[in-house]
């Protein structure tokens, strides 16, 4: 009886941490997708427009036109697993990337100005302190896959 209740009680444990680590959307995605936001003092997130070291990743450029290029980026996103778009307009790109044993979310943020054909990103976890370079090694396996394919320089 005591090992049933014992088992009952990590069960419950464990599914409270799982569901807890789903986290929640941060509210200023999308608000303005023109400018990303910044990332915390945390190290956990990797931004091409922050300025300290810890946080800054090179941004990416387009190559080609940005009406056959940005499509190519949307559907080597979507074609990664546990990759979800939620968001995809003509300059604009809000993905969801899902973590395979905790299912921890991230989101991966990709925004195109067609003035210079830059592509600003950002790769952020919604919770804990720090991800261990997951969002830095997320963005160069982006950048390294849409080099390959001649679709950013």
């Amino acid at each position: 009886m005591y090992r049933s209740i014992q088992r009952c009680l990590k069960l419950a444990l464990i599914l409270f941490m799982v569901n807890g680590c789903s986290g929640k959307r941060s509210n200023e995605i999308d608000m303005d997708p023109s400018v990303l936001r910044d990332c915390s003092k945390s190290p956990n997130c990797v931004s091409s427009e922050a300025k300290d070291e810890k946080h800054a990743i090179e941004s990416f450029r387009l190559k080609g036109e940005p009406n056959v290029s940005w499509p190519l980026i949307q559907d080597e996103i979507a074609s990664k697993p546990r990759w979800t778009i939620v968001t995809a307009t003509d300059n604009y790109i809000h993905v969801e990337c899902k973590s395979l044993i905790f299912r921890f979310i991230d989101d991966l943020e990709l925004y195109f100005n067609s003035s210079n054909g830059i592509i600003s990103i950002l790769s952020a976890s919604r919770i804990g302190y720090s991800d261990f370079g997951v969002n830095r090694r997320r963005v160069e396996l982006l950048r390294s896959e849409l080099r390959t394919k001649q679709v950013i320089e």
